[in-house]
């Protein structure tokens, strides 16, 4: 009789320890963390089994997008089109063929709003590569960079395999969508490699497929008030097979005889924009889409941007700068529905 209980003593023990085993020592997700583009990334997969030579190849990918759309890698494939000054046509791989088409759709969908080509003006008022003092330029060289700057001065293939430049000053500049984009392709290698659940951050623009938990609707993301002291959030949106970024003026400015200036150019006026719209967070298919699209929104200003959003039935949540320090919150049409259900 004793042997036996001790028997059964000895399952029982063993069962237990066999389930706090697998309960805390098997984790339900892989988290992967690092630095790429001048921000941080984070990748968490709804999975228990740890896959180290995923994240390999993930910082393989991220490395390579870089060395191809980076303005201060001067040996990158966007400096190499930048630097083109014959009129050549120029072989394009196949991520910067789909970044281009995707800045093209873009940029005549938002009325050039949305412009890769402000490169010039932006180094001009001290936001890109050329390292110079953030102070205001001279009006002659502001209409001089409006001349260099125009997606239509681009010649693309029908296929968007080929670039030519009909203006050989005009200045590439793709940190407005490369973010974006990274985060598509990350979330296409975690698709290639049979994950189903996961969502990817790259600098704040996210992508999200399936569920965090499977009582739960996607991945909850949230939308903070865009004020440098802190953090607040806002909105909370559950993200499920689709993407989110955010544009907005409030980190990098600079004041000049008690103004501000924005580093949001619009490639309309060359001069940085001075409405009230502090960010645009635009919800897309594509997070690439997402990142052009916020970009453009910022560009409009609070009416206008509204208005676009609500034109093309875009799940878009704006805040506007008030007196005090504070911020309203303009919802589109459809962020309204979404938010409502």
């Amino acid at each position: 009789m004793k042997s036996k209980l001790l028997k059964y003593s000895f399952f029982v023990l063993l069962a237990v320890t066999i389930f706090f085993y697998y309960r805390f020592s098997r984790q339900p997700y892989q988290i992967m963390t690092g630095e790429t583009m001048n921000t941080y990334y984070r990748i968490k997969i709804r999975s228990p089994k740890e896959n180290n030579l995923l994240h390999n190849s993930i910082k393989k990918e991220l490395q390579r997008i870089t060395e191809e759309m980076s303005v201060f890698d001067s040996n990158s494939e966007l400096s190499i089109i930048n630097k083109e000054e014959n009129g050549d046509w120029i072989e394009l791989s196949s991520e910067m063929s789909e970044v281009m088409k995707t800045a093209y759709t873009a940029y005549n969908e938002s009325n050039g709003y949305f412009d890769p080509t402000v490169g010039r003006l932006v180094d001009l008022w001290g936001f890109g590569t050329s390292n110079s003092t953030q102070k205001i330029p001279e009006e002659d060289r502001i209409k001089e960079a409006l001349k260099n700057t125009g997606f239509n001065k681009l010649r693309f293939s029908h296929n968007f395999t080929r670039i030519k430049k009909t203006n050989p000053e005009v200045k590439i500049n793709l940190s407005a969508i490369a973010k974006g984009y990274a985060v598509d392709r990350i979330a296409a290698l975690l698709d290639e490699n049979g994950y189903t659940d996961y969502i990817v951050e790259i600098g704040g623009e996210v992508k999200a497929k399936g569920k965090r938990k499977d009582d739960y609707n996607g991945w909850n993301v949230a939308v903070v008030k865009p004020n440098t002291q802190t953090n607040e959030n806002a909105y909370i949106v559950p993200l499920k097979n689709y993407a989110i970024a955010t544009s907005g003026d409030y980190r990098n400015f600079f004041y000049y005889n008690n103004k501000r200036y924005s580093h949001t150019i619009s490639p309309k006026t060359g001069y940085p924009v001075e409405h009230n719209l502090a960010s645009a967070t635009v919800f897309d298919k594509t997070c690439a889409k997402a990142d052009a699209l916020a970009t453009a929104i910022m560009a409009m200003g609070e009416k206008q941007g509204l208005q676009f959003a609500n034109d093309n039935k875009l799940f878009v949540i704006l805040f506007v700068r008030e007196e005090g320090n504070e911020y309203k919150a303009l919802l589109s049409n459809e962020a309204k529905k979404q938010l409502e259900e």
